[in-house]
């Protein structure tokens, strides 16, 4: 199987937040491509609300790993950040979740691809939209621009730091 284009959503709250991003991205580039990384943006909770503000951005690669294969990376990579498990939507040192997978639609009990929450999630439309608006949801038939757009919450999403993608100095 060739490359297939990929979305990951990213975000830290506990600890050094962009330095744990930094991290998470330099363990993701060891095993895929990374095109693009949008603006870190700091964002309130979801879910759970009492924690730390997140810092969130997403990333556009490529990856010749099946969504399954893509799925195992993003576990190591947040294992490697320093997670531990917490309860349901708690804070975490390092979260990374798979948005798309090519146009791919994938219901494992273990993986939804597209991600089933996105379109109602600021933290995720906004810096999506501004990496790549005119992508289309494959279930929605809706760009993201279009999404985000029209995503509740979006004042809650405050732009905190572009980032620029660097070449591993490994």
């Amino acid at each position: 199987m060739g490359a297939v284009r990929v979305f990951l959503g990213l975000g830290s709250n506990l600890g050094d937040r962009m330095g744990n991003l930094e991290r998470g991205l330099r363990i993701l580039e060891e095993k895929m491509r990374l095109v693009k990384v949008s603006s870190i943006y700091e964002t309130e909770p979801w879910g759970f609300e009492d924690q730390p503000t997140f810092l969130n951005c997403v990333v556009e690669g490529e990856s010749g790993d099946s969504p399954e294969g893509v799925l195992q990376i993003l576990k190591d990579a947040e294992e490697g950040v320093g997670r531990r498990p917490t309860f349901h939507w708690g804070p975490r040192e390092f979260d990374a979740d798979l948005l798309f997978y090519g146009n791919r639609i994938v219901n494992l009990p273990q993986l939804k691809v597209p991600h089933p929450r996105m379109q109602e999630r600021a933290f995720v439309l906004v810096p999506l939209a501004e990496i790549a608006p005119d992508f289309v949801h494959p279930l929605l038939g809706m760009t993201v621009e279009r999404m985000a757009a029209r995503v509740q919450g979006r004042e809650g999403v405050r732009w905190y730091s572009s980032f620029a993608l660097r070449p591993s100095t490994s």
